[in-house]
């Protein structure tokens, strides 16, 4: 059974950093089929995909919005999907989760918009991060 779970928000100040944990269970990032998306939804908001990542290739996606800011990455040992954000923006403030694509177009999953995250299957449980002006 796949279970993802997130660590690492928090409260900081605009203009820190936080970075973000997603480790997995009963699933390999680095041998899997399938792609990860990292999602926020602010109070009141709609969820958005901020990043995206394709661990087989390593190919990654970012939003208009965290572009140049947030770093995805991958400790295979760890078997640990990482979020780094930099220069965070009291906008960034918001409920993070991490979530895996599965479907067949896996590799390519990232090309496309992410939209809300509809068709990821497996989420974690959500780490919150409130940046603070």
């Amino acid at each position: 059974q796949v279970q993802l779970v997130e660590s690492g928000g928090g409260s900081v100040q605009a203009g820190g950093s936080l970075r973000l944990s997603c480790a997995a269970s009963g699933y390999t990032y680095y041998n899997s089929y399938s792609a990860m998306g990292w999602f926020r939804q602010a109070p009141g908001k709609e969820r958005e995909g901020v990043a995206c990542f394709w661990p087989g290739g390593g190919s990654t996606y970012y939003s208009d919005s965290v572009k140049g800011r947030f770093t995805v990455s991958l400790d295979n040992a760890k078997n640990t999907l990482y979020l780094q954000m930099n220069t965070l923006k009291p906008e960034d403030t918001a409920m993070y989760y991490c979530a895996a694509y599965t479907g067949s177009d896996y590799w390519r999953r990232c090309r496309r918009d992410l939209g809300a995250g509809a068709d990821f299957a497996y989420w974690g449980q959500g780490t919150q991060v409130t940046v603070s002006s």
